[in-house]
């Protein structure tokens, strides 16, 4: 598809809904039921899109979070009601339905081909570093006759910045009353806020950053906040577009008409992202001005997160060529999760003084002290052998133990997802000022086995691996619960919690 490689699960509508994960050279965090449900977001439950939720909840969900798409279509003279993914209509049509995932596993289509109609319509889940989610669509009249269709299009039940996950699973219904759903009439610019911050206490709880929804492509003829008006259209009503709503869930639909004859096909995108402020904002506003440009910089910035991506895991060797195009796939995944725990040095064997510097400080501020001279005398990047040259030869056990404990990881996080609620996970990729993270966490026994894998690839950070892992556990030999780069965690027992 667009010249890249995809694997296909045809007719996967005939399995039972699975869960999968969507991955992201920066901090897009996406997990998506093969019925379309899903949630996503950015580095942590605590910024979601969609709410977080465990995996149960995400399958029963498909009606009501995620995709959505409605359309009426006027074939030689008769009109029809197609709702692609919805199990509403089932037995209706004869219908195949197709899903897509390409092998870098950051792209993921899913395809309804109406052979009554003559229709198929796709829409596929990709993410940019510098706008967020990008949703895109195509409709393809591959039948014979022109159609006139009646289009509504775009997603639902969308958070509002602010909210923590923990707050959404327990207090949902009090989130609802603070909403805030608005529209930039002029540029079709969503904003899902929230009127304060929800606090049992006398004090100033402002919330100042949004979520944003925008759409280009289609020929808009309304726009809507709610879900609310989704039935009024299946019963061949017209809709209004919806400017300020309070007190209900968000939703961005996008309704247009449009026409195809035989062969033709038209596509649009539905982009969304997280904790955006009024900078941020205006200046999506002044992109959605000129449509094109904004296109070609959505479609330029998802191939980069594409290249970043396999850069990061053509540092573990994740790349590997053979006769059989599925095992190398199979391959190339192994890696990227593994990656994705344990991290991967993506400067390879090259120390940074600075962040050496920072870690051996925040580990003892008496060596950092010490040493100072030491750590000047690195001045620029070096390599880590030099690195562990000299300090053994200043004699100081310590100082060696802490230099080789420095495991300059990024890409790290710990293994959590909707079908372990228990692990909270947390990515972070950039600092503010855009330079790279240099972080690992996972718990104990994870990661030493997603490091014992990234050792081939990085044999000379075997001994620092090693290292960390037995300085870490206790003399009579218990092992911490969590480790990071940042120190350990012991695990707490609970007695209210089996």
């Amino acid at each position: 598809m667009d010249g890249e490689e995809f694997y296909c699960i045809a007719n996967y509508d005939r399995m039972r809904p699975f869960l999968m994960s969507i991955v992201s050279g920066s901090d897009h965090w996406m997990f998506i039921s093969s019925n379309g449900a899903l949630t996503a977001g950015r580095g942590s439950p605590d910024l979601a899109l969609f709410p977080y939720y465990t995996d149960d909840k995400i399958h029963n969900s498909a009606e009501i979070t995620g995709s959505k798409t409605v359309m009426t279509i006027c074939r030689q003279g008769r009109d029809f009601l197609w709702e692609p993914f919805s199990d509403r209509y089932s037995g209706i049509y004869q219908i195949q339905r197709n899903l897509y995932k390409n092998f870098t596993g950051n792209k993921l289509t899913f395809e309804e081909i109406n052979l009554d109609l003559g229709l198929t319509f796709r829409y596929g889940w990709f993410n940019s570093d510098q706008f967020g989610f990008v949703r895109k669509a195509w409709l393809t009249n591959s039948g014979t006759v022109a159609l006139r269709i009646n289009l509504l299009d775009g997603i639902q039940n969308l958070m509002p910045c602010g909210i923590g996950s923990q707050f959404q699973l327990e207090k949902s219904t009090l989130i609802d009353a603070y909403k805030k759903n608005e529209l930039v009439e002029a540029t079709g610019l969503g904003l899902f806020a929230l009127s304060a911050i929800p606090v049992d206490r006398p004090e100033p709880a402002e919330a100042l950053k949004t979520t944003t929804v925008w759409s280009i492509g289609l020929p808009r003829r309304a726009t809507l906040l709610l879900s609310v008006q989704l039935d009024h259209f299946r019963r061949g009503q017209a809709v209004r577009t919806e400017n300020d709503v309070r007190a209900e869930r968000g939703a961005y639909f996008v309704n247009a008409e449009i026409s195809l004859r035989h062969g033709q096909s038209v596509d649009w995108l539905v982009v969304a992202d997280v904790n955006q402020g009024p900078s941020q904002i205006a200046k999506i506003n002044r992109y959605l001005r000129r449509p094109e440009l904004l296109q070609k910089l959505v479609e330029t910035d998802i191939d980069r997160g594409t290249a970043d991506l396999r850069k990061l895991v053509a540092s573990a060797d994740g790349f590997q060529k053979s006769g059989q195009s599925l095992r190398n796939a199979r391959h190339f995944g192994n890696a990227l999760f593994n990656i994705m725990r344990g991290g991967v040095f993506a400067d390879g064997y090259q120390i940074d003084p600075a962040d050496l510097l920072a870690f051996v400080g925040h580990a003892n501020h008496e060596a950092a002290a010490s040493y100072a001279a030491f750590f000047r005398k690195l001045g620029k990047p070096t390599r880590l052998s030099h690195l562990l040259k000299m300090a053994c030869k200043t004699g100081d056990a310590n100082l060696e133990r802490l230099c080789r404990e420095y495991l300059p990881l990024t890409f790290s996080r710990r293994h959590g997802d909707p079908s372990r609620p228990w692990n909270r996970f947390s990515i972070a990729t950039r600092n503010a000022d855009g330079s790279r993270v240099l972080n690992y966490e996972g718990n104990w026994r994870d990661i030493f086995q997603n490091w014992e894998a990234l050792a081939v690839s990085f044999p000379g950070f075997t001994s620092g691996m090693i290292c960390r892992f037995v300085n870490a556990s206790t003399a009579d030999g218990y092992n911490p619960y969590r480790i990071a780069r940042d120190g350990i965690d012991w695990e707490i027992v609970d007695p209210h919690d089996p």
